[in-house]
């Protein structure tokens, strides 16, 4: 593991906190469909918190004064999950666990014990992350029985940091690595999740369930996996922040995989600064909390906002080594950013980047358009390399579990005997590719991995050298197709490729609306420049200004989301 120190996500940190001003404190978006229209069950502000908007932060600084607990705050969200997700399906399940996890809690915030920023926040975890007292079955009726003997290694991270793990999210069976034409969003367990700000839209996968249920405000933040755009497309499409991390800064162990060569788990919340909070949890070797000065509680952090503001007495903000002393906080001034429009994701989409641009470059970000080379040579290398990677990497996690079938071949017999398995995911062709394909150890498959990566490093590496970089930007998602078993999934998202097969971090932030339907700015950058990029997404956050509330309206016409 690097442990290179990364001050830098110190400045996410910093800024994120003036993001989640009261409604009344922030300017309105700029897009079409602008405006922040009331949640329909009501303005749902439980405890003196309005859970839309509020930050971890916030909450523990709550906390520490009593006027709010664990408890409170995870009933708040289980009565949602209750009142809400039926519109929606994103919660498979819930902890049987969770109101005691939550009193364990309070009790530390009593005694002063408390272990981190998380502790007694509630977690979502997408449903292909071990969980010893909850199924974990990546969707798939196989693996619906025995939960897994023992926890994925995030998992005891985050139970260890005080985190209330509140249940499993839906996602897209086995992480969409079945069919030739999958379903986002659907799984045999879970059925269909749907679009919260349009219910008959897509919420894009495969952690489809965790960005939905944060969109609709039924936990604080959430876990996704991705191996190629499972987290930022998800993210981006449901209005939310998503990280995908450095590869092998969050541990893989316990994570029903597709590729070790890829694939991630990543956090997910409604704001960058709850998204960089659950990061240093997750990724404790690398040195991430300690670098910010983060406080138990959170303290450091309530200071920040409070100089931020211009508090009378508030410490100078980040007054450290590596720290933001002296500038402003999180601006975008001189920050150089590579556009890369995709103009194929629609009209829409398009003039949404150029509006977006505007706006980067009005705050002094100087902004280049740019196309990544070797885009069409990733893509006639990544998938075949893929099934060679699942066939060694599920056979391996499947010997783990004590219940279901024991290599691919089962899985793919199981299957074949189960017609509630083919209800929207008809076929299985990934997974009889997968089975046929060369092994790990071919020479052949060991030339298109080097090439692959080799490739996907270069396309990012040599864009930003050439323009003088800090960070390749593009649209996260396609404003949210129809959803329709019948014809699968209508489009491809090119822009998460080169982060996800170099294995460099990518974040999407929202950037605005085509229509109704949320779109997000993806931001990459070079390997292990996580803290970087989640200082500049703080940033580029604060000024789109470009999230609203969902309203779970049953349907709109196909022209209005061009």
């Amino acid at each position: 593991m690097n442990r290179r120190r990364i001050a830098a996500l110190a400045a996410a940190l910093a800024v994120a906190p003036l993001l989640a001003a009261a409604p009344h404190q922030r300017a309105e978006a700029d897009e079409p469909g602008g405006g922040r229209p009331s949640h329909p069950t009501g303005s749902h502000r439980t405890l003196g918190v309005d859970l839309d908007t509020v930050t971890i932060p916030e909450l523990q600084a709550r906390m520490k004064r009593g006027s709010l607990t664990s408890s409170a705050l995870t009933e708040a969200y289980l009565r949602r999950i209750r009142d809400v997700d039926p519109k929606i399906h994103a919660v498979l399940r819930v902890s049987p666990t969770a109101r005691l996890q939550a009193a364990a809690s309070d009790a530390r915030h009593r005694r002063g014990t408390v272990r981190g920023p998380l502790d007694g926040i509630p977690v979502l975890l997408k449903d292909n992350v071990n969980t010893r007292d909850m199924p974990t079955t990546a969707g798939s009726l196989a693996l619906a029985g025995k939960p897994p003997a023992t926890d994925a290694a995030l998992v005891t991270r985050l139970r260890e940091a005080g985190a209330v793990v509140l249940g499993k999210a839906n996602m897209s069976e086995w992480a969409n690595f079945r069919a030739e034409n999958p379903t986002s969003g659907w799984s045999a367990v879970g059925g269909q999740t749907h679009n919260p700000y349009v219910l008959d839209r897509n919420p894009c996968g495969s952690s489809s369930g965790s960005a939905a249920a944060l969109a609709a405000s039924l936990a604080q933040v959430a876990i996704g996996t991705e191996t190629d755009g499972s987290i930022v497309c998800p993210a981006g499409m449901n209005g939310v922040v998503g990280h995908k991390p450095s590869l092998g800064l969050v541990s893989r162990s316990g994570v029903v995989p597709i590729s070790a060569e890829q694939d991630t788990a990543g956090p997910m919340a409604r704001n960058v600064t709850d998204t960089a909070l659950t990061l240093a949890v997750l990724a404790p070797d690398s040195g991430i909390a300690a670098d910010i000065g983060l406080g138990a509680d959170g303290g450091l952090l309530t200071d920040v906002r409070s100089a931020a503001n211009g508090a009378p007495g508030a410490a100078a903000p980040l007054a450290r080594p590596g720290g933001l002393r002296g500038e402003r906080i999180g601006g975008l001034r001189g920050k150089r950013i590579g556009l890369w429009r995709l103009p194929s994701l629609g009209a829409g989409v398009d003039a949404l980047m150029t509006r977006t641009a505007t706006r980067l470059r009005d705050a002094g970000a100087q902004v280049v358009e740019v196309t990544p080379p070797y885009q069409g040579r990733l893509a006639e290398l990544e998938f075949p390399a893929l099934l060679s990677e699942f066939h060694r990497d599920i056979d391996a996690y499947l010997a783990t579990r004590e219940d279901g079938p024991g290599d691919l071949a089962g899985l793919i017999e199981f299957n074949r005997a189960r017609p509630d398995e083919q209800t929207c995911f008809a076929g299985q062709e990934l997974f009889e590719a997968a089975l046929a394909a060369p092994s790990t150890d071919d020479p052949g498959y060991r030339a298109m991995r080097a090439e692959l990566s080799d490739l996907a490093r270069r396309s990012i590496d040599e864009t930003m050298a050439a323009h003088d970089l800090d960070a390749l930007a593009s649209p996260a998602n396609p404003a949210a197709w129809t959803t329709d078993c019948a014809r699968g999934d209508n489009d491809v998202i090119p822009s998460s490729t080169p982060a996800a097969v170099a294995g460099y971090p990518s974040l999407s932030v929202p950037a605005g609306f085509v229509g109704e339907l949320p779109v997000g700015l993806l931001l990459m950058a070079g390997d292990r420049q996580d803290a970087a990029l989640l200082s500049l997404g703080a940033a580029v956050e604060h000024r789109l200004d470009a999230w609203r509330a969902p309203r779970y309206l049953p349907s709109v016409p196909d022209g209005a989301s061009r």
